[in-house]
């Protein structure tokens, strides 16, 4: 009777496919269910503050070329599109410069006629309710405001959210009217006076350069903390802010 030699795999060669396959289902996971996105600056306060890790949910409105890791040209449009609700929280690439991505809030859908009217946001004629909030105080250095004026709005679907208004008849409390066109979005940021949005060079959002909706925070550090300062995570760690969901 014959002895077989069962040669044993090299472990190495192992190890390396190992590497190969998670890195295979990282960039899966990223290009199609969830990409991490780093809060950069105070235009979404005080929903959103500096140094907020955030996931962003990429199949909720489906899958657009910005949805691809460099942005091939390989097809147009939105394949299994769906339309943002009026009061996400939405990422999306800039038109005039799609390289560049922005975070906002989707106030307008299309065919809606959106305005601001001494700092108060009207949707198809409608005052959109605004109640004093409260204050806010920023640990951001940029943007140091301290007591700053709150204010909840609640949209006709029932969504409410806090905005802040720290500059009475500021440069954006006074607007025209915007019809929003066909496939398009209004965006704007919470924080209202220090937001270049919709209302600014942002213009109007096509559906193509949506990435994905806001879901939720998985770090935050304050008092602009680097990631790489781990040294300094315990005493500015924003323990209250972790896995909380993006409203």
């Amino acid at each position: 009777m014959s002895e077989q030699t069962v040669q044993k795999p090299n472990a190495l060669w192992e190890n390396v496919k190992v590497i190969i396959e998670a890195l295979l289902l990282a960039v899966v996971i990223r290009t199609l269910a969830f990409q991490p996105f780093t809060i950069p600056s105070g235009s979404m306060m005080p929903t959103l503050l500096v140094g907020d890790y955030i996931f962003v949910n990429k199949f909720a409105y489906g899958y657009s070329k910005y949805s691809l890791p460099f942005s091939p040209d390989l097809f147009e449009g939105r394949i299994f599109g769906a339309d943002p609700k009026r009061g996400d929280i939405v990422v999306f690439r800039k038109p005039s410069e799609p390289n560049i991505d922005y975070i906002k809030r989707c106030v307008g859908l299309p065919g809606d006629r959106i305005q601001v009217l001494s700092g108060v946001l009207y949707i198809n004629g409608q005052p959109v309710p605004k109640q004093p909030d409260g204050t806010f105080t920023s640990d951001y250095r940029k943007d140091p405001g301290t007591d700053v004026p709150v204010f909840r709005e609640t949209l006709d679907n029932g969504v409410t959210f806090d905005t802040l208004d720290q500059v009475p008849d500021g440069e954006g409390d006074n607007t025209r009217e915007f019809i929003v066109p066909e496939g398009h979005y209004f965006m704007m940021g919470d924080n209202r006076d220090n937001s270049r949005d919709s209302r600014f060079d942002v213009g109007f959002v096509p559906a193509e350069n949506l990435v994905g909706r806001a879901s939720f925070i998985t770090f935050s550090i304050g008092n602009d903390t680097s990631f790489a300062e781990v040294w300094k995570w315990p005493s500015n760690m924003r323990w209250n802010r972790i896995f909380k969901a993006v409203e």
